[in-house]
Formats: structure tokens, sequence, C-alpha cells
């Protein structure tokens, strides 16, 4: 299937202008890991929150920051981020296009 396929849902929590697409989840019976694409529009962001399990983010396109613990970093294309489980964090999108990324989970996490 092609992402686009997948329909859009917007994420709990105080998000601005972003959508998620389950890739692979438990209707694929995936027993380890959940897969998703998050798009996060210019001036977009995702919650800034924590949860216990760890996930795994790369950045396929777009520019922006991710907070976490008390900094932030800069991303953009082919940025890998890993979030150990407790740890807040957020990804803005202060890019002119859309900051589109790939995070994955681990199916207890859902």
């Amino acid at each position: 299937m092609h992402y686009t396929e997948v329909p859009a849902e917007s994420p709990a929590g105080e998000a601005k202008d972003v959508t998620i697409r389950w890739l692979i989840s438990e209707e694929d019976e995936a027993a380890s890991f959940y897969m998703r694409i998050f798009e996060i529009a210019p001036g977009g962001y995702s919650p800034l929150h924590s949860h216990s399990w760890e996930h795994g983010i790369y950045i396929l396109s777009g520019e922006g920051e991710v907070k976490r613990g008390d900094g932030s970093e800069s991303v953009g294309p082919g940025t890998a981020i890993f979030i150990p489980g407790g740890e807040r964090h957020q990804l803005r999108n202060h890019g002119e296009q859309v900051l589109r990324f790939i995070c994955v989970i681990p199916s207890s996490g859902a």
C-alpha cells in the first residue's frame, strides 16, 4: 500500500496541524512494533508529552526541531532520532514545507 491510501487521523493531545497514518498496526497482526507516518504543516507541532515506551523517528522531508528533555535540536531529511521511554518530547515545523517523518513504536506502547 502507498501511505497516502491510509486514512489520516489527528493525534491525541495538544497538537496543531498534525496528521498521523498507521502504516503497520494491530490490524496487520504486527506482534512487535507499529509504524506510523506523521505530517506536520508549517507552524504546526506535536504535543509536548512523554510515555513509558521508547520509539524511533526518521525525518523524510521538511525542516523543524525536536524538543527533548531540556534542550532542542534542528531536524531535516535524513535525521534519525531515538526517544527513550519517559523522555518529554515534541516535534515542531519551523520550515515552509510539510515536516514528514516515520515513527516506530513497540506494539505494547500503542
